[in-house]
């Protein structure tokens, strides 16, 4: 029998590996990889065979060419390695995620991209180094379109979980299936609406992300200043109401805004909750424990953490 045994949340930084030493608020950079510490010891004692691991991409791995809404790597998966984090091929769950995206389709609900050979950028690869090392686990990548419009809706996403739980339940085989929604909270980065840039930086970055393909690393170094160069802009409120939701079991009332109204209350980055959602309804929006909440400007980011176990709880629709 395939079982869900655990979900975790946590918001990904590259700039926790290239800029720690000028990190100024290092207790709270200490108290999130704390956390983060915490939640990969959740996972061990989970023990699963398996991780569904949601993440957003970066224009690493998909290019305003191809923006898929969602796309579940089927057999080959790379990792990007950028800025520190894990490089290379990872291991694939390949008959589990075969068997998801085809009761996806057979379902009739939804129709996901699949990639037989799926490049990864930190918005994996991030949990990957920091919840997964040393885990004797195979992944199921599922990539959401958070940056590049028209994005999935929230709505859109929730049900995309609730289906993804369904088809994950029905497998054959047997599985301990753990779920990771990599992303977020609330931060802005200074991209652009990729149909209407304004300004030499943003016509680099949209040109960029068509044309990056097959040499997105010449685009970085100027791509990283940029970033380099951007103002915090947080919103702790929006992050402690988020995670209370989370909390609570009622992650699936962040469904009530709009794309528009998310990125005016908590930033661009703030669509990266998306994952965090899939994460929460594939795990039926069982109450869940936060483990860290530190505002980070210094990495631009509303950083969180949080652990949902079913072992824990009664699950309960919401």
């Amino acid at each position: 029998m395939t079982e869900i045994v655990l979900g975790v949340g946590a918001s990904h930084s590259t700039l926790m590996n290239t800029h720690w030493e000028e990190t100024l608020h290092k207790d709270r950079a200490e108290r999130f990889r704390d956390a983060l510490t915490q939640a990969r010891e959740a996972l061990a004692a989970a023990r699963p065979d398996t991780v569904i691991l949601v993440g957003s991409n970066h224009f690493r791995g998909f290019w305003l060419d191809l923006i898929p809404s969602f796309t579940i790597g089927v057999g080959e998966c790379v990792a990007s390695g950028e800025s520190g984090t894990p490089k290379g091929p990872q291991p694939v769950d390949v008959p589990l995620a075969r068997h998801i995206a085809g009761s996806l389709v057979e379902g009739g609900a939804f129709d996901p991209a699949f990639s037989a050979r799926l490049q990864i950028d930190h918005g994996q690869s991030h949990a990957i180094q920091y919840l997964l090392d040393g885990l004797d686990v195979e992944i199921v990548p599922l990539v959401v379109n958070v940056f590049a419009p028209p994005l999935p809706t929230l709505a859109r996403c929730e049900d995309l979980g609730r289906a993804i739980r369904e088809a994950v339940l029905a497998f054959p085989g047997d599985r301990r299936v753990a779920v990771i929604g990599s992303g977020g909270l609330s931060h802005r980065l200074p991209w652009p609406d990729w149909r209407e840039p304004h300004g030499d930086d943003e016509e680099f970055m949209v040109g960029a992300w068509l044309n990056g393909r097959e040499n997105w690393q010449d685009y970085d170094v100027r791509r990283r200043e940029i970033i380099r160069a951007a103002e915090a802009a947080l919103n702790p409120e929006f992050d402690d109401e988020f995670l209370s939701l989370v909390e609570r079991g009622e992650t699936h009332r962040i469904t009530e805004y709009t794309t528009e109204e998310l990125e005016k209350v908590a930033g661009n980055g703030a669509q990266e909750v998306r994952t965090w959602l899939l994460m929460a309804a594939l795990l039926h929006h069982v109450p869940g424990r936060r483990l860290a909440y530190e505002p980070m400007p210094e990495w631009l980011t509303g950083m969180g953490v949080a652990v949902l176990d079913p072992a824990h709880t009664d699950e309960r629709q919401p």
